[in-house]
């Protein structure tokens, strides 16, 4: 019954969330203002298919619904915004790629899935046995049974159902994927060759920078050919241009004149108060600690003051004013080794008989193994390995007190009551529970005032076109900013608060100018410089680029001409370069010392002979000679090891290649910037 409870509570949500779009969509058929001029804007495109607002919505609360998640920051929300695009993904083309080429789930399979012959994640998930951890079959026909009168229940079932298949078409695929990767007897013996053999050696390079660009004539033939025959290279997303100035709101001296004062008064009740704890709880910058900690585990500048029985601060370090005081101490164990075993809160008498069985001579490790709902050590006789006391909170530590080596204790935990059993209790040491103040050196009302009015005058000057943006943002002596954000991308890098002005900037026309946007503490005002959905980036802005590169290719051709000699050090002569050294070098290695980061060299180091002077090799930084003296071989792989090693490393390659492949051909549109 708990899995059926489960069931119908998170669909019954999953209605709610159907209800409440419903509900929705009347609203906006009636209201234009809203922004949606009375339809169901186009939020993206997906191989053909058009993703319109109301359906991604419904997809994004039933998201967090079934992973029980909120947009509690932007990290959060841009996962489960990431989520419910792949899950769009997979509805308009995996599943119907994989219905033409004939992968699909019958309903004898399913049925053998339901039945427990073929494993099944999302089952399990669902119909787990809170004692066993196992598929448990009986669950299941508890759930049938009364689905069989509760419509909202075969609903749930129905969907579950979906869920299953998707799963098994999804096995399906990556395990036709990896059946057709396959690593021959060539990559097999070159990956044990490169695997067991070591270069030592020595080197020459002439660097690009050595070089004059004056001496190279670049043409613009040269460069529109290098584009033509590099453009994937300049392949982009639809992506908006911004200039945009800041007006931080920094705190002023005056400001931080009167936080001093107001500090150090602070401060004076916090040294004397008799009610220690309900005056740091009252301080909107108080807290309370809820576990206990060693002085070792303090900073040296709190420890010392503490163990002296003083107040720590106020100190005025990295932007906070900090106080700290000694709330209570305790002398408890460093560390404690424990046992433990979960149950559910209305389980008390079956957590009381357990307890006395242990205490009459039954194993901890067999009891938990058998009855703890904690899956993750049940296992392993519900063993917690042995923990700091300062890693418990207050919750647990007051049962703790006096806790002795083989002792039993029952915990109450909110929905679970837990044992433990202490198997290790170390030598005991005073801890503290500390009690502390930190206000952070901020700006005052009357400086953000301040700051705010100068924004508004600007914004007052700039609007109506990018060039009275540029006037008078030189009359205000403020250097603007620029920043492109591409399609798909929900903030400006480095400003991680700046949502609101990604999605204003995909809802804008170039020339447009925003309002004035809150971003972290300060104020930001932008303008739209350029619009550019072109699938290229074009030649005229990738010019800079591409002539630097045209450059660096001809300063090569240049080098190589200089070039002259037969051994290393006559063509160390000709380059008026020093000789290096390098030892060690694998086929494996990304970098070597002095060398750097220069695959190409470090490739063909690798593919060469001893006693064999290079051809020029081209490199990141400059062209490189080279000569491997020793070549040492070591029995650090065999063909099986390596051919254990390669095909899982290309199995994994493949896979992530063809997903990516897949998104591409789809011509995915993720036009979700103005709206989420």
């Amino acid at each position: 019954m708990a899995s059926l409870n489960t069931l119908r509570t998170k669909f019954g949500i999953a209605l709610s969330v159907i209800i409440a779009f419903a509900l929705l969509a009347f609203i906006l058929s009636l209201k234009t203002e809203m922004g949606f001029s009375g339809h169901d804007p186009l939020v993206g495109v997906i191989d053909g298919e058009k993703i319109n607002y109301s359906e991604y919505y419904e997809q994004y609360e039933t998201f967090k619904k079934q992973n029980n998640v909120q947009e509690s920051d932007e990290r959060t929300s841009a996962a489960i915004a990431q989520g419910v695009w792949g899950n769009l993904i997979a509805k308009y083309v995996m599943q119907p790629g994989l219905e033409d080429l004939g992968l699909t789930v019958t309903d004898k399979e399913t049925m053998a899935m339901i039945a427990g012959q073929y494993p099944s994640q999302i089952l399990l998930n669902y119909f787990r046995n809170p004692e066993t951890g196992a598929y448990d079959m009986a669950a299941v026909r508890n759930f049938l049974a009364y689905a069989q009168t509760d419509p909202q229940s075969m609903q749930a079932w129905e969907a579950i159902n979906e869920a299953v298949k998707g799963e098994r078409e999804s096995m399906k695929f990556s395990s036709l994927l990896r059946n057709g990767v396959y690593v021959n007897s060539l990559e097999l013996n070159a990956g044990v060759e490169h695997a067991n053999h070591q270069y030592t050696g020595r080197w020459i390079s002439k660097k690009y920078t050595e070089v004059a660009d004056s001496l190279m004539t670049v043409t613009d033939a040269d460069l529109k050919a290098y584009y033509a025959s590099h453009k994937n290279m300049f392949k982009q997303l639809p992506n908006r241009t911004l200039t945009y100035v800041v007006f931080e709101v920094n705190p002023t001296e005056d400001d931080m004149a009167n936080l001093e004062n107001k500090v150090m008064g602070v401060a004076e009740e916090f040294k004397t108060t008799t009610d220690l704890f309900n005056y740091t709880r009252g301080n909107h910058y108080g807290k309370v600690a809820e576990n206990y900690v060693t002085l070792a585990q303090l900073p040296k500048e709190q420890n010392d003051a503490l163990e002296a029985g003083n107040t720590y601060g106020p100190v005025l370090k990295n932007n906070e004013w900090t106080m700290v005081r000694t709330l209570d101490t305790k002398m408890v164990p460093d560390s404690l080794g424990l046992r433990q075993l979960v149950l559910r809160s209305d389980d008390e008498k079956l957590a009381d008989s357990l307890m006395a069985a242990v205490k009459a001579g039954a194993s901890f490790a067999e009891v938990a193994e058998k009855y703890s709902l904690n899956s993750n050590n049940a296992k392993q006789g519900g063993d917690l390995g042995v923990l700091p006391y300062s890693a418990f909170s207050t919750d647990f530590t007051d049962h703790f007190d006096g806790i002795k080596n083989g002792d039993i204790v029952k915990v109450p935990a909110g929905a679970a009551v837990m044992i433990f059993q202490a198997y290790r209790v170390d030598k005991p040491s005073k801890h503290y529970r500390l009690a502390s103040i930190t206000y952070p050196v901020v700006a005052s009302d009357a400086t953000r005032s301040v700051v705010l009015n100068e924004a508004g005058n600007f914004a007052a000057k700039a609007k109506g076109s990018i060039e009275a943006f540029n006037k008078a943002a030189a009359d205000a002596a403020i250097t603007p900013r620029t920043a492109t954000i591409a399609q798909g991308e929900r903030t400006l890098r480095g400003m991680e608060d700046s949502r609101e002005l990604v999605r204003w900037a995909f809802g804008a026309e170039k020339g447009d100018m925003s309002q004035i946007l809150d971003v972290d503490k300060d104020h930001v005002i932008a303008i739209v410089t350029n619009i550019d959905d072109e699938k290229y980036t074009s030649f005229e802005q990738a010019e800079s680029q591409i002539r630097n590169m045209v450059i660096r290719d001809k300063k090569f051709d240049y080098i190589v001409k200089e070039l002259s000699g037969n051994t290393i050090d006559e063509k160390a002569a000709s380059w008026k370069s020093e000789v290096g050294t390098f030892e060690n070098a694998t086929y494996a290695s990304y970098y070597l010392p002095n060398l750097g980061f220069e695959p190409r060299v470090i490739g063909a180091i690798a593919s060469s002979k001893e006693g064999v002077v290079s051809e020029p090799v081209k490199g990141f930084s400059g062209a490189y000679v080279f000569c491997v003296d020793k070549i040492t071989e070591e029995n650090k792989q065999n063909l099986e090891g390596e051919r254990v090693r390669a095909q899982a490393t290309q199995e994994s390659a493949f896979l992530q290649m063809v997903n990516r492949a897949i998104e591409q051909l789809s011509n995915i549109e993720d036009l979700r910037g103005q709206y989420f």
